[in-house]
């Protein structure tokens, strides 16, 4: 085997670099001000000692930047850089025998010995020389300098020439012509803060008119913007806003046989007024969806648009390009079903056919033209079904030229390829959460998504119902129910969503027994809600949406950490900031029928208070304030009144004046 001329010299042994997805393959997920931390097994042979540098570049850029590596324990090290903006980055590691740092070590044991170190003063100056030829005219003129003082030194002398500032001089300018370069060159997508936090809200349009029986439009949303705005929320995303076929038409509560007014299902996509290009007449105006995406924005909220690749048989694709559809041995198109379920309405797209290039084309020229159009934030209906390196070359092509555009996975499918989504790009994904209902469940399901490997690529958006989902957990658990849920929703998850106003106003009735469909489902009918509702949870989302912007600590995942309660009816956790400048303590009643209680157990030491000293939680819910003392303190929870606490701890202080306060 042919040798490299230099490969037998690089003693040093790089390994079990992290983050790293499935050996490079894939990239990790930041947003921007967020650091990415690396590690890895750095060793080599013998007993000298080693220095190493991340190395990491924006993919616009052809020079690395670069940052020393610190050792931990065990040979393990780690080092850290920071995301300044939207795009791709790039990271990889250098190490090296250091043959000064070497020395210096040395050289400290045989002093410490009152040995003679005459020869070894002599070694350390030619190490010094030899990288005052590699550096820049005044480093190496302070390198010169260095080597001649050395010469002349003794072991009462030699530690004010090895100063720091000589020290970190030679690690930039010390020999690393025989360095080890890590052989992969990992990546990362970094992406805007709303990629990483937000409140989702989901509505139909055509329900939001203020006149009975009248389909509504955009005007009206964008009537009622207060509304969402009001409660908190940053994301509202609108299901398929395009034409609805009329060629088997579903009916309401999603019968086969539509009556002349029935409007259909959204996501039977296109008619004679067109595509996924087109808009449904009756919501309006390209105009008046752009003004409504305009003014949402304006107001921080983004308009998510509904991606669903799939045509109703009335589809102008369907006649254009019927090569793109499976044909069926007696003529006829194949339309999608899930076994017993069929959905006449709506015909899938052949992924397999002869002109898949073409296809592939045409669906990334929609998210384009709505790009156009001022969309940032797309939802992803059933992305498991379509081919995954569709996907990928999808998403990759369009942050390449967009960076700041964010997918959400709608993938409720099975766990691997639920992750393999989020591992190809797509920026959030749903996930389990909708049927996670016990302490155990949840805790094992949140410390999954958030403390293994998965935590660098997937990003969960949690919901407690959707058009499609009617959890069981709500059907029969009442107020309480909803509210816990809304609780644990947004707590738990950095980004949550409801769909609403039947999330609000707790609609909570059942196609039939055992189904976790919605009767009179908003998917196949209008419905009206009245927003002004007394008994509406507006005012309970408003205030978990206020605590959520005004904690910083919930906006990420990163350090979601569950405690101990006594009671399994009782799931308490906490979100706090490295600084611990914030700190949250969430404890919820997992019962909607009974009062439960328990004593919560903390680790105050990470929450850099000290056991003996009192400390305030202050509910923002309730707005109650409490007065806890040690790592054991008593919650008691009566779901009919509130079901859950949302605490923001304040530690004990004084001012000047030795009075106590809490911050």
């Amino acid at each position: 085997m042919t040798r490299k001329k230099t490969e037998g010299k690089r003693r040093a042994i790089i390994e079990g670099v992290s983050p790293e997805i499935d050996g490079g393959r894939y990239p990790i997920k930041r947003v921007i001000s967020e650091s990415v931390t690396v590690e890895a097994d750095i060793f080599t042979d013998g007993h000298d000692s080693l220095s190493a540098m991340l190395l990491y570049r924006k993919s616009s850029e052809k020079q690395y930047h670069s940052t020393m590596l610190e050792p931990l324990i065990n040979d393990r090290w780690r080092g850290s850089f920071e995301i300044e903006e939207v795009g791709k980055y790039h990271y990889t590691i250098w190490a090296w025998v250091d043959h000064f740092k070497t020395w210096t070590r040395d050289l400290a044991k045989r002093i410490d010995a009152d040995q003679d170190i005459s020869v070894d003063l002599m070694i350390g100056a030619e190490l010094v020389e030899a990288a005052a030829g590699r550096a820049p005219d005044d480093s190496a003129n302070q390198l010169r300098e260095a080597a001649k003082a050395l010469r002349s030194a003794n072991a009462a002398s030699v530690s004010q020439i090895l100063t720091q500032d000589l020290a970190q001089t030679m690690f930039i300018y010390g020999d690393r012509s025989n360095a080890t370069k890590y052989d992969k060159e990992l990546t990362v997508w970094a992406e805007p803060e709303l990629a990483r936090t937000g409140a989702w809200y989901e509505l139909f349009p055509r329900s939001w008119s203020p006149e009975k029986g009248k389909h509504g439009a955009f005007m009206d949303v964008l009537a009622q913007l207060s509304y969402v705005k009001e409660m908190g929320f940053d994301v509202l995303y609108l299901p398929p806003i395009h034409p609805i076929g009329r060629a088997h038409r579903k009916g309401k509560n999603n019968t086969v046989i539509a009556e002349p007014d029935d409007t259909g299902s959204p996501w039977a996509i296109g008619g004679t007024e067109g595509g996924h290009k087109a808009i449904h007449p009756e919501l309006g105006s390209l105009d008046d969806y752009k003004l409504l995406v305009e003014t949402a924005r304006g107001q921080g909220i983004e308009i998510a648009m509904d991606l669903a690749y799939q045509c109703s048989p009335d589809h102008p694709y369907v006649a254009e390009h019927p090569d793109w559809f499976k044909q069926r041995p007696d003529g006829t198109i194949q339309y999608a079903e899930n076994p017993p379920k069929k959905y006449q309405d709506i015909y899938p797209f052949d992924f397999e056919c002869a002109d898949w290039k073409g296809l592939w084309d045409e669906l990334k020229s929609i998210v384009d033209y709505w790009i156009e159009q001022g969309v940032r934030v797309f939802r992803v209906d059933n992305p498991h079904t379509k081919p995954f390196p569709f996907w990928e070359w999808l998403i990759t092509s369009i942050k390449d030229e967009h960076p700041e555009i964010i997918f959400l996975s709608e993938a409720f499918t099975r766990p691997r390829v639920l992750e393999n989504l989020a591992k190809l790009g797509f920026t959030q994904s749903y996930n389990y959460f909708a049927w996670r209902n016990t302490r155990w469940e949840l805790t094992e399901y949140l410390t999954d998504l958030t403390k293994s490997e998965v935590y660098e690529y997937l990003r969960p958006a949690l919901w407690p119902n959707t058009p499609d989902i009617l959890p069981e957990y709500l059907q029969f658990g009442g107020r309480p129910a909803f509210i816990s849920r809304l609780v644990l929703a947004a707590t738990l998850g950095a980004t949550y969503g409801i769909y609403g106003p039947a999330f609000e106003h707790m609609d909570h009735e059942p196609l039939e027994a055992g189904r976790e469909e919605y009767l009179h489902s908003e998917k196949y009918q209008i419905r009206e809600w009245d927003l002004e509702r007394s008994d509406s949870l507006r005012n309970i989302i408003t205030i978990v949406n206020r605590a959520r912007h005004e904690n910083p600590a919930l906006h990420t995942n990163a350090n979601l950490t569950f405690h101990d309660t006594g009671n399994e009816q009782l799931i308490a956790y906490s979100k706090r900031l490295e600084d611990n400048s914030n700190i949250i303590l969430v404890v919820v009643n997992l019962d909607p029928h009974y009062t439960q209680s328990g004593w919560v157990e903390l680790s105050l030491s990470d929450w850099g208070l000290e056991h003996d000293q009192p400390f305030q939680v202050h509910d923002q819910l309730g707005q109650g304030r409490y007065i806890w003392n040690g790592s054991h303190n008593y919650v008691e929870l009566n779901p009919h009144s509130l079901p859950a606490h949302i605490f923001k701890v304040r530690r004990r202080t004084r001012t000047e004046h030795d009075f106590d306060y809490f911050v």
